[in-house]
C-alpha cells in the first residue's frame, strides 16, 4: 500500500489525526481551533453543509469519534420535511476521495456502553452499520446513498487515537480477543477503499 499524499481529518479539533502519515494535512470542524495547527483549515458543521473541498481530492479521509455525533435524521429548515445528514456525510466521504482512497474512521459502537454516555452521540454504530454503505450489500441506496465503498477491514478495538495496527504478533492478537470476551473493546475501525462509480 503506497502512503497517501492529501489527507483530510473530519472533526480534527486541536489534535488533528493523520493515521496514514500523508504529507499534507487538512482538517474540518464546527468552530475553529484555539491553536496555531500545522494543517490547513476549513470551517464546516458536516450535519449540515457539504466537506467544503472539490471532489476526488484526497488520497485519505479519517473521522476518529466523529460519526456518533452525526445526526441520522434531521427537519428540514421549513419543518416540510426531513434530511438524513449521515447518509448525505457518508456520500461526502466518498465524493471527495479519489478512486481507491481510504477512509479510517472510529467509533464508539453498541452494545458497549461508551456508544451510549456522551448525551451528544446521536448516531449509534453497530457491528454490522457498514452493510449500509459498503460493496455488496449497499443497504442505503434506498435513502440516497450513492457512494461505493470495499471493505479493507471492520474491526473491534479498545480505542488508541492513532492508526489500528495491521501487522501484530500473537500476544496482541490473545489481549485483543480477551478484550472481547470481556466487553472491553468499545469501538470499530472501519477502513475502508473508495471506488469509482461502475457505469450504468
Amino acid at each position: 500500500m503506497s502512503l497517501p499524499t492529501r489527507h483530510l481529518d473530519l472533526g480534527c479539533g486541536s489534535r488533528p489525526h493523520n493515521p496514514y502519515n500523508s504529507a499534507e494535512l487538512h482538517g474540518v470542524d464546527i468552530t475553529e481551533p484555539s491553536t496555531v495547527l500545522p494543517l490547513t483549515f476549513r470551517q464546516a458543521n458536516l450535519a449540515v453543509d457539504a466537506i467544503p473541498y472539490p471532489d476526488h481530492y484526497f488520497d485519505s479521509v479519517s473521522a476518529f469519534d466523529v460519526l456518533e455525533h452525526v445526526p441520522r435524521v434531521l427537519g428540514t429548515a421549513d419543518g416540510k420535511s426531513t434530511r438524513l445528514p449521515f447518509i448525505e456525510l457518508m456520500n461526502e466521504i466518498w465524493r471527495v476521495l479519489v478512486p481507491g482512497g481510504r477512509l479510517y474512521a472510529l467509533t464508539p459502537a453498541y452494545p458497549h456502553g461508551a456508544a451510549f454516555q456522551d448525551p451528544t452521540h446521536v448516531n449509534i454504530i453497530t457491528g454490522v452499520t457498514h452493510h449500509y454503505f459498503t460493496a455488496p450489500q449497499y443497504l442505503a441506496r434506498q435513502y440516497g446513498f450513492r457512494g461505493h465503498f470495499d471493505i479493507d477491514r471492520v474491526l473491534r478495538i479498545r480505542p488508541s487515537l492513532t492508526y489500528e495496527p495491521r501487522e501484530v504478533g500473537l500476544v496482541h492478537r490473545l489481549r485483543q480477543w480477551q478484550r472481547l470476551r470481556r466487553g472491553g473493546c468499545s469501538h470499530l475501525v472501519w477502513e475502508w477503499i473508495a471506488r469509482e462509480k461502475p457505469p450504468g
